[in-house]
């Protein structure tokens, strides 16, 4: 590489842990090679408006120790240059008039997206490598790999998690937690599974191909899970509910929701759609129908985890994503998404990661028909299959609820049509897997250890197998 001409390092979307870990080890390698590197600040904000004033230098002495704290050191910012051709030439020429040859994105789907049309418009002018970064892990990595971001974010949100169900138990309440998630629900799936809440609502599972989410099945799913725990004694629950659930939502449900205002990429403000609030006034409406009264409080987290210092984990991580960003555009490389899999380098071309029926980025959603999913729904209390399959479990159910059976059977049977089928153990491998079985059919046996695991012990909570 000639050396006068640099890498410029930019960031999109939202924050993530990690970022400066990118950053820094990107600089340390493209300067120990003898290239000049510009940070450019506020993502494509500024470049694509023809303004090449907001820039800065890099070098070893400004970056070395930045990898420990969260944030952007060169800022971040939304704004697209795909919305219009003009702004994408702008974007390209700000660069070439920077003496910029290579850049570094860090960002998800939609960065990854601009990274890629950016180059193509360079037309080998520049080259681009992307570092995909989003705390909601739905860029399209093999599955085993994770975005960075996600494992700090999860981390903290955690510890949150934990609080609010201490809390939710000594206060006998009801503990809606909205969590960050625009697309995908890697990130509320894995907080409550990891801190054991009551049931975790991820789009994935109420989303049917071409339809959208009707709220009413969300409602009851939640109001369902209290009137179960309450048949039990425990007047207390904490559920997690991913924010991209009001993506998919019918319009018609949320009153509204078309004025919502939209970012710069087209999508719902979710921040403008408080869904925490509808869901709670809607589930006590809908108990209210039962003569139940419970406490609700409605709690959103997401901007508490997105700019927190990195775990270890994210540290090393994004060192080594930096690192081979660098090191791959000062070796020839371009037009690549950077990884790391099983501890090795692997590049991405942007052409795979394009789905071809949206020509946008693709996405990588929760598999709910994994095993590891099906794990997590059986740790949730919440109705289920076996639940309108068990004459007993249902008229306690019934009871609590101020209604026959056959009436909570015709309110609330509908939940469980899409529920996953059981896990099936093979003796031949020793190891649980996910069968695709056409009936639900359980033993005597399983029947006892079900109502065993349900009824309260010693005021713990078991989990439902």
């Amino acid at each position: 590489m000639s050396q006068n001409k640099r890498i410029a390092i930019l960031v999109g979307g939202g924050p993530a842990p990690g970022i400066n870990s990118v950053i820094a080890a990107a600089t340390i390698r493209a300067t120990l090679e003898g290239v000049e590197v510009l940070g450019i600040e506020d993502g494509f904000e500024w470049i694509m408006q023809s303004n090449i004033d907001h820039v800065r230098p890099l070098n070893i002495k400004d970056v070395s120790h930045i990898h420990f704290r969260g944030g952007s050191f060169i800022g971040i910012s939304r704004a697209n240059p795909t919305k219009d051709p003009k702004l994408l030439e702008n974007a390209v020429i700000s660069l070439l008039r920077l003496n910029v040859a290579h850049l570094i994105t860090i960002g998800g789907d939609d960065t990854a997206f601009s990274a890629m049309k950016l180059a193509e418009k360079a037309d080998g002018r520049i080259k681009v490598v992307h570092v995909p970064k989003t705390i909601d892990n739905d860029l399209d990595l093999p599955a085993h790999i994770d975005t960075f971001g996600f494992q700090t974010a999860r981390h903290i949100g955690v510890e949150i998690v934990k609080n609010l169900i201490v809390d939710s138990r000594t206060t006998s309440r009801w503990y809606f937690i909205i969590s960050m998630g625009r697309k995908a629900g890697h990130l509320a799936l894995g907080m409550g599974k990891s801190a054991g809440a009551t049931l975790t609502l991820i789009t994935e599972e109420f989303s049917k191909a071409g339809e959208p989410v009707k709220l009413n099945a969300v409602v009851d799913t939640l109001a369902g899970a209290i009137i179960k725990r309450l048949s039990y004694g425990r007047r207390h629950g904490v559920a997690l509910i991913a924010e991209g659930l009001v993506m998919d939502i019918d319009p018609n449900d949320l009153a509204g929701l078309a004025e919502v205002e939209r970012d710069a990429h087209g999508h719902i403000r979710i921040a403008e759609v408080n869904i925490g609030e509808i869901l709670k006034s809607e589930v006590q409406k809908r108990l209210k129908q039962f003569n139940i009264k419970t406490t609700i409080v409605a709690k959103n987290i997401g901007y508490e985890m997105r700019c927190a210092d990195p775990i270890p984990f994210d540290m090393e991580y994004t060192r080594d994503l930096g690192y081979c960003a660098a090191k791959h555009l000062i070796e020839g490389g371009d037009g690549v998404m950077v990884s790391i899999q099983g501890g090795h380098f692997v590049p991405i071309p942007f052409t795979d990661l394009i789905d071809p029926k949206t020509g946008r980025t693709r996405l990588r959603l929760v598999d709910i028909h994994s095993t590891s999913y099906a794990i997590a729904r059986r740790y949730m209390i919440r109705l289920r299959r076996d639940d309108f399959a068990d004459p007993h479990e249902l008229a306690k159910f019934a009871a609590t609820a101020g209604i026959s059976l056959k009436e909570f059977r015709d309110q609330f049977g509908y939940l469980v049509e899409l529920e996953p089928p059981a896990l099936v153990f093979n003796p031949d491998k020793g190891s649980l897997s996910t069968r695709h079985i056409k009936e639900f059919a359980r033993t005597e046996a399983e029947v006892a250890e079900t109502e065993a695991l349900d009824k309260p012990s010693s005021g713990k909570q078991k989990p439902q197998k």
